[in-house]
């Protein structure tokens, strides 16, 4: 049973899809106008092992990312550089789907762009102005909240409590101070379409209602992003796109805590605005990941170089694990299990259920590599006391470890990873003996520390340099 705490309920509930064994997820993406930040990689890589996690769990996931190419940031952007908006959007879309591709972020299903669903969106606001849930101020098409009863039911909030603030609009023609734009009216050298109101363009939070029915109907599943959008601009989602359907938008609302940088909150005042693009090249994408998935999505994290290191770490020894078993297969023993190995291939059932129910309970990845850690104290265990080990116990350990990576992605599997690590210690060992041949001590030493911390011990004989790895108990999580 799969539950998920629904901000818009303030509880945990069952996951109950709209068509049984299909998952519709709707996710809003980034806004293309710069490269993305670190915050912003959260929730993306958040919902990327949601969806995998579901169909890892049996089900058939559509999921949907949009991108925002038309907004006022855009349009100033697009100025400051002296290209079209147009020219903008395609810039940083590309951007996107190489830092994404870096953090091992899958594409959605679909990409909608809003300016290729101008048409959609100009009948859904035609919609609402027949119901009178908008009105028209000179070529600008308004929301009125006050004529959705429900109105802060996401935010919980009453209406006549909401003060102006962020991201709403200020404009003294309107009817209610929170009434927000769904057309506006063209400016002077800004993209503009046809309307039956005269030329102009979609206001922001219009276009994920249209995107997402479009493409997944008049209820979802689950929709989310991040905490801050939750109001205005998924308050206002529900009250446009319920108020033409008629029906519940989305059935479970989930969404992604914050991240601070060195404990302050992440902006661009403070000056410590961090992008994936930057950060990509100075750390391995996969301790980024594994950093960001080592937190409840819904908690707030700190980024810092202190707990990316302890996190580079912590990613290091299941690797290294990783690399004794996939090197230890190619010399096992074969027979049936003992005694003490039944006991270790019940702590590996033991492990994938508890794996399970944890994700089942909102999603708990924290809790989920948790678990990892855990098997794998009890089989480096197993490796250091048994020195024959049995492909029959191996092979599901490793096999659980490949499961668990399709979904978290951030292992390193593969004869590809054993090479790779072997031929990192041998380079290393390299240069340790031009070091040592030059009498560079402190070098020495270092590259010494350096394999001890990959949980590698490096024996000097008079028959050259090998190493080992290290027993268990230098190997604690």
């Amino acid at each position: 049973m799969i539950r998920f705490y629904n901000t818009l309920s303030r509880n945990k509930q069952t996951l109950q899809p709209v068509q049984e064994g299909k998952i519709g997820i709707y996710a809003c993406g980034p806004t293309v106008y710069d490269y993305f930040h670190i915050g912003n990689a959260r929730v993306f890589l958040t919902f990327d092992v949601l969806r995998r996690y579901l169909q890892y769990r049996g089900f058939d996931v559509t999921f949907v990312q949009n991108f925002t190419d038309i907004d006022d940031k855009m349009i100033k952007r697009a100025a400051e550089l002296q290209i079209s908006v147009d020219e903008l959007a395609e810039r940083y879309i590309r951007a996107y789907r190489e830092d994404t591709e870096a953090l091992g972020v899958l594409p959605a299903d679909y990409h909608p762009r809003a300016t290729h669903h101008i048409p959609q969106i100009i009948a859904f606001i035609e919609k609402l102005l027949e119901k009178n849930l908008a009105y028209e101020l000179e070529g600008d098409i308004y929301y009125h909240v006050a004529s959705f009863p429900s109105y802060g039911k996401l935010s919980h909030q009453n209406l006549d409590e909401l003060s102006l603030g962020a991201r709403v609009e200020i404009d003294a023609r309107k009817r209610h101070p929170m009434d927000f734009a769904l057309w506006k009216k063209e400016k002077p050298g800004e993209p503009s379409w046809e309307s039956p109101w005269g030329r102009g363009r979609p206001g922001w939070h219009i276009e994920c209602s249209v995107m997402s029915m479009v493409y997944l109907g008049n209820t979802l599943d689950i929709h989310g992003g991040g905490q801050d959008l939750i109001f205005p601009h998924h308050e206002n989602e529900i009250a446009q796109s319920e108020g033409v359907s008629g029906q519940p938008f989305a059935r479970n609302w989930l969404h992604v805590g914050y991240l601070n940088i060195n404990e302050e909150k992440m902006s661009k005042s403070l000056g410590n605005v961090l992008t994936v693009r930057q950060l990509v090249k100075e750390i391995n994408p996969l301790v980024l990941r594994f950093f960001m998935l080592s937190a409840h999505y819904r908690s707030p994290i700190n980024f810092s170089g202190e707990h990316l290191e302890q996190a580079g770490k912590a990613l290091e020894r299941l690797n290294t694990l990783l690399y004794k078993l996939q090197e230890r297969l190619g010399r096992v023993a074969e027979g049936v299990p003992s005694a003490e190995e039944e006991e270790l291939l019940d702590f590996l059932e033991a492990s994938r259920e508890r794996f399970v129910e944890t994700l089942d309970d909102d999603f708990n990845t924290a809790e989920g590599t948790a678990v990892l850690f855990e098997l794998a104290r009890k089989t480096n265990t197993y490796l250091d006391r048994f020195p024959e080990q049995k492909q029959n116990v191996l092979e599901p350990i490793l096999k659980f470890y490949k499961e668990v990576n399709d979904i978290f992605g951030f292992l390193k599997m593969g004869p590809e990873a054993v090479s790779v690590l072997e031929k990192e210690v041998e380079e290393l060992i390299s240069t340790r003996e031009k070091a040592r041949s030059e009498k560079n001590w402190a070098l020495a030493d270092a590259i010494r520390e350096q394999l001890k911390e990959k949980n590698i011990l490096l024996e000097d004989t008079p028959q050259g340099v090998r190493w080992k790895f290290l027993d268990r108990e230098n190997e604690k999580s």
